[in-house]
């Protein structure tokens, strides 16, 4: 993932000279990719990514593990018995009145659960980078990792409209809201009018921050290929 999350490193780094440059966060009209539009992709990419997890619990995934054919990330880092018949763990769970709960479960079942935490943790250091680099350039604006059960189709959230920062909601609300949360066709039309090809040599595209620095610590201008 660290390759990925530099390369946002340089979006977010863009977008931020632009407002500062230009003194506003509606940086479109200027080729930049806005704040908030750099966060519905954010929605709409950890939330889709969660669902590759599967399930919460898994009985299948239990199976795997009590027949070692299944471990969990750094499964030798793991201070307890590595069985887990004993081990507990709580589940968030929905409902259709919009209240949440809270179930303890044998961790055993939860493996699905346990790694997408991990995979969660990953992309929580990505975005404090983001953040990081907001921050320096003094812009008061905060990337955030959307709740879990947002924009969901697998497992216990799925089939419940669950707001960005948790609220469940009727489906109308749901409907209301989601072009604020996620892409919209004409964000994606947009960010697909800002990919043209740079090929002069020391130019890049204006909606992404150059590299700190080239292949194998050269300048970003260095002339890597000599045509003859």
């Amino acid at each position: 993932m660290f390759v990925g999350t530099t390369g946002v490193d340089r979006v977010v780094q863009r977008s931020a000279e632009l407002i500062r440059e230009h003194d506003t966060f509606d940086i479109a009209a200027h080729g930049g990719i806005p704040l908030d539009l750099i966060q519905r992709y954010l929605n709409f990419h950890y939330t889709v990514s969660l669902d590759l997890f599967g399930s919460e619990t898994s009985t299948n995934a239990a199976n795997y593990y009590t027949a070692g054919l299944k471990g969990r990330w750094q499964e030798t880092r793991r201070q307890d018995d590595h069985k887990l018949t004993d081990e507990a763990r709580t589940l968030d769970k929905p409902h259709d009145d919009g209240t949440w709960s809270s179930e303890e479960m044998q961790s055993i079942l939860l493996l699905n659960l346990d790694l997408r935490g991990e995979y969660t943790a990953d992309c929580q250091t990505g975005v404090n980078r983001w953040n990081k680099i907001v921050a320096e350039a003094g812009i008061d604006f905060t990337f955030r990792l959307p709740h879990p059960g947002f924009n969901r189709e697998v497992g216990i959230n799925s089939g419940h409209h669950v707001t960005p920062d948790g609220t469940i909601v009727d489906e109308r609300t749901w409907s209301a809201g989601k072009r604020k949360w996620l892409p919209t066709t004409e964000d994606l039309t947009f960010v697909r009018s800002l990919m043209h090809p740079v090929y002069e040599r020391g130019k890049i595209a204006g909606w992404v921050a150059p590299p700190r620095q080239g292949i194998n610590g050269k300048p970003f201008d260095y002339e890597y290929v000599y045509l003859t």
